[in-house]
């Protein structure tokens, strides 16, 4: 960020010295570059996060676009997922964060918006549907290990753990 300006999410935060030395920030609306924003996605996923059920990363760091990621998912307690690592590509394209990711699971999941070739539909699953730019790598990941839990997948038979999608 230039001089003066804290980098946030979606907003460029101008610091400014008011007599006194006292600080008051002024908020501006302005939109974050796509590479500013990703960058900032993998310093957190490389950091790591919250309680480490889920984490992404880069799948190829000499990706100067940063199109290609992988996921993975620590299954919640309590369900037919408990305890199972699941992992997932990724795929930023060029009009991200505009537009929602790609997502598949290369780990065989039988999931209610998982479709046969572990493509996540974003017909049944409503954060890619209803995509809004705000939304994080981490928040998918964070909800659709939410969607494990929820009473239409908690309970599905799953495959055998360790198979994967061709």
């Amino acid at each position: 960020a230039p001089e003066g300006f804290l980098l946030g999410p979606t907003l460029l935060h101008k610091v400014e010295r008011a007599p006194g030395h006292i600080v008051k920030g002024l908020a501006m609306s302005v939109t974050v570059p796509r590479s500013f924003r990703l960058l900032e996605e993998l310093d957190r996923g490389e950091k790591g996060f919250g309680d480490g059920t889920v984490s992404y990363g880069m799948e190829d760091p000499d990706d100067i676009h940063m199109r290609s990621w992988t996921g993975t998912i620590i299954g919640p307690p309590n369900t037919v997922h408990d305890g199972r690592i699941y992992s997932l590509k990724l795929h930023c394209d060029l009009n991200y964060p505009e537009q929602p990711p790609k997502i598949w699971f290369k780990s065989r999941i039988n999931l209610s918006c998982v479709d046969r070739d572990g493509r996540v539909d974003p017909i049944k699953f409503l954060m890619l549907g209803n995509w809004k730019r705000e939304y994080t790598l981490e928040q998918l990941l964070t909800e659709i290990r939410r969607e494990m839990s929820s009473p239409t997948n908690r309970k599905l038979p799953q495959p055998p753990e360790g198979t994967t999608y061709n």
